[in-house]
Protein backbone atom coordinates (compact mmCIF):
# COMPACT_ATOMS: atom_id res chain seq x y z
CA UNK A 1 0.00 0.00 0.00
CA UNK A 2 1.24 3.50 -0.85
CA UNK A 3 2.22 5.86 1.94
CA UNK A 4 -0.46 8.44 2.71
CA UNK A 5 -0.65 12.05 3.87
CA UNK A 6 -3.35 14.16 5.51
CA UNK A 7 -5.38 16.23 3.05
CA UNK A 8 -7.97 18.92 3.74
CA UNK A 9 -9.95 20.80 1.10
CA UNK A 10 -11.51 23.85 2.73
CA UNK A 11 -13.72 26.61 1.34
CA UNK A 12 -15.27 29.54 3.24
CA UNK A 13 -18.57 27.62 3.36
CA UNK A 14 -17.36 24.21 4.56
CA UNK A 15 -14.74 21.51 4.71
CA UNK A 16 -15.27 19.95 1.26
CA UNK A 17 -13.10 16.88 1.87
CA UNK A 18 -10.76 15.74 4.63
CA UNK A 19 -8.88 12.51 5.21
CA UNK A 20 -5.87 10.39 4.26
CA UNK A 21 -4.84 10.38 0.60
CA UNK A 22 -2.12 8.59 -1.37
CA UNK A 23 -1.93 11.20 -4.15
CA UNK A 24 -3.32 14.59 -5.13
CA UNK A 25 -3.21 16.11 -8.59
CA UNK A 26 -4.11 19.82 -8.65
CA UNK A 27 -3.85 22.70 -11.11
CA UNK A 28 -1.81 25.69 -9.98
CA UNK A 29 -1.21 28.95 -11.81
CA UNK A 30 2.19 27.50 -12.82
CA UNK A 31 0.75 24.20 -14.14
CA UNK A 32 -0.39 20.84 -12.83
CA UNK A 33 1.25 19.38 -9.72
CA UNK A 34 1.22 15.83 -8.43
CA UNK A 35 1.68 15.34 -4.70
CA UNK A 36 2.70 12.16 -2.89
CA UNK A 37 3.58 11.57 0.77
CA UNK A 38 6.72 13.35 2.03
CA UNK A 39 6.55 16.06 -0.66
CA UNK A 40 8.77 19.10 -0.20
CA UNK A 41 7.11 22.02 1.63
CA UNK A 42 5.35 24.12 -0.99
CA UNK A 43 2.97 27.08 -1.33
CA UNK A 44 1.19 27.67 -4.63
CA UNK A 45 -1.77 29.60 -6.00
CA UNK A 46 -4.56 27.39 -7.33
CA UNK A 47 -6.03 27.96 -10.78
CA UNK A 48 -9.64 27.30 -11.71
CA UNK A 49 -9.84 23.67 -12.78
CA UNK A 50 -10.08 20.13 -11.56
CA UNK A 51 -8.25 18.27 -8.81
CA UNK A 52 -8.04 14.53 -8.24
CA UNK A 53 -7.73 12.91 -4.84
CA UNK A 54 -6.53 9.30 -4.84
CA UNK A 55 -7.60 7.75 -1.53
CA UNK A 56 -8.31 4.18 -0.52
CA UNK A 57 -8.35 2.88 -4.09
CA UNK A 58 -10.88 5.51 -5.19
CA UNK A 59 -10.45 8.69 -7.23
CA UNK A 60 -12.44 11.70 -6.05
CA UNK A 61 -12.68 14.51 -8.58
CA UNK A 62 -13.11 18.09 -7.41
CA UNK A 63 -13.99 21.31 -9.20
CA UNK A 64 -11.84 24.08 -7.72
CA UNK A 65 -12.05 27.84 -8.27
CA UNK A 66 -8.98 29.69 -7.03
CA UNK A 67 -7.27 29.68 -3.67
CA UNK A 68 -3.99 28.31 -2.33
CA UNK A 69 -2.23 24.99 -1.83
CA UNK A 70 0.06 24.40 1.15
CA UNK A 71 2.25 21.36 1.76
CA UNK A 72 4.00 21.13 5.13
CA UNK A 73 5.05 18.15 7.26
CA UNK A 74 3.06 15.59 5.30
CA UNK A 75 -0.11 17.67 5.53
CA UNK A 76 -1.67 19.20 2.44
CA UNK A 77 -4.30 21.93 2.57
CA UNK A 78 -6.26 23.32 -0.36
CA UNK A 79 -7.78 26.58 0.82
CA UNK A 80 -10.16 27.40 -2.01
CA UNK A 81 -12.50 30.23 -2.88
CA UNK A 82 -15.04 27.62 -4.02
CA UNK A 83 -14.88 23.85 -4.45
CA UNK A 84 -17.32 21.02 -5.02
CA UNK A 85 -16.99 17.28 -5.41
CA UNK A 86 -17.75 16.45 -9.03
CA UNK A 87 -19.58 13.38 -10.28
CA UNK A 88 -17.80 12.29 -13.44
CA UNK A 89 -14.40 12.75 -15.05
CA UNK A 90 -11.93 15.64 -15.24
CA UNK A 91 -13.80 17.27 -18.12
CA UNK A 92 -17.00 17.38 -16.06
CA UNK A 93 -15.07 18.84 -13.10
CA UNK A 94 -13.53 21.50 -15.36
CA UNK A 95 -16.99 22.54 -16.59
CA UNK A 96 -18.21 22.74 -12.99
CA UNK A 97 -15.13 24.81 -12.02
CA UNK A 98 -15.86 27.23 -14.87
CA UNK A 99 -19.45 27.52 -13.62
CA UNK A 100 -18.15 28.29 -10.10
CA UNK A 101 -15.90 30.99 -11.56
CA UNK A 102 -18.79 32.53 -13.50
CA UNK A 103 -20.95 32.56 -10.36
CA UNK A 104 -18.30 34.74 -8.68
CA UNK A 105 -18.63 37.33 -11.44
Amino acid sequence: MAKSFTLSVVSPEAVVWSGEAEMLVARTTEGEIGILADHEPTMAALATGSAEIHAGGKVITLAVHGGFLQIFRNEVTLLTDRAEISVGDKATALELAQALAEDDL
